[in-house]
């Protein structure tokens, strides 16, 4: 690609065009040196774009009905005028690299609309919930004028904690239980959390889901508290993605708790904190990709693997050995 190309790729994404956006959202993730070296680029030249946009996470256990809630809830917001992009963290393939659920497939509505972009991305093995390159695509997202961009992480799980230092808030969906239930959700995602949603609240469940909300609202007063919540929160709400009851509560519920962290100066501290998060992962995804762009550590770590099949020496014993000979 030609610097003039690229001025007009990155012309066209700041105007909003949405298949310019996915085209650099592609360099962005693709492991290809030179498109990781253009992707660069793109981003420094954007790095001082307008950043006015709200970014919210949102787990949830699979059948939970994630892409149901972020369909109706982006609908609403589509209505209200605003631009909104949902960048939906999927399983990868093992065999192709590829995403496996294909939200967008099953966003049919939302994917519809001018001012929706929606875009599946493979985890490609990465922990945390998120893809390597989310962060990336949140800054492109931003540029393109995307006033509220969600992210979909994979999926519940003890790794599932990377997505609330990317994002502005932190939202867990919950289908109604039992109290069982209760005890197989982690502390670690309900301690993280901004807003509880139990979803499918509606017919035969309605009443179940009202029980549920009471027992998480219980949790959370034994173990949650932290100085950049407001009172009140975090807050438990019932809703129905299907039928759309206590949609609109959500989204009064999101701008009251920004528009509070905001006046308390605690909105630009928790970003100022993702910053520094963000440097110690791109450190590390750093020395990866150096460590596998080079022969001679490969040839290294061949040998040391053969080692530790044959037991000639320790994994504990190998890994020492090698960082050794990188840093010399």
């Amino acid at each position: 690609m030609t610097n003039l190309n690229m001025n007009e790729l990155i012309e066209k994404i700041k105007k909003g065009d949405r298949r310019s956006l996915a085209k650099a959202i592609t360099l962005v993730e693709s492991t290809r040196i030179d498109h990781q070296n253009l992707s660069r680029l793109i981003l420094n030249k954007l790095k001082n774009e307008p950043k006015n946009s709200l970014k919210i996470g949102l787990t949830g256990t699979p059948g939970v009905g994630k892409s149901t809630f972020i369909e109706t809830l982006g609908l609403q917001l589509i209505q209200k005028r605003k631009k909104v992009a949902v960048l939906a963290i999927d399983p990868s393939s093992k065999t192709t690299g590829g995403s496996i659920l294909g939200d967008k497939t099953r966003m049919e509505l939302l994917s519809k609309e001018n001012n929706a972009f929606i875009r599946p991305s493979p985890n490609s093995g990465s922990l945390g919930g998120i893809a390597k390159r989310t962060n990336e695509a949140i800054t492109l997202c931003e540029a393109a004028g995307y006033e509220i961009i969600i992210v979909e992480t994979v999926g519940v799980g003890q790794s599932e904690t990377l997505v609330s230092e990317i994002t502005d808030l932190f939202c867990l969906l919950i289908a109604p239980a039992g109290g069982d239930e209760l005890q197989g959700v982690k502390r670690g995602i309900m301690e993280m959390s901004d807003i509880i949603l139990i979803n499918k609240a509606d017919g035969e469940l309605k009443p179940i889901a009202k029980q549920t909300s009471a027992q998480y609202e219980s949790a959370l007063k034994l173990f949650r508290h932290r100085k950049y919540d407001p009172p009140y929160f975090p807050k438990v709400i019932p809703i129905s993605s299907l039928t759309g009851s206590g949609i609109s509560q959500v989204w009064s519920t999101i701008e009251e708790l920004i528009s509070w962290r905001k006046q308390k100066g605690f909105f630009d501290d928790i970003r100022k904190d993702q910053k520094v998060a963000l440097f110690n992962r791109e450190l590390n995804n750093i020395f990866q990709e150096k460590i596998i762009g080079s022969p001679k550590v490969l040839e290294k770590i061949k040998k040391i693997k053969a080692d530790i099949y044959k037991d000639h020496t320790t994994p504990e014993e190998g890994a020492e050995a090698l960082i050794k000979k990188i840093l010399r």
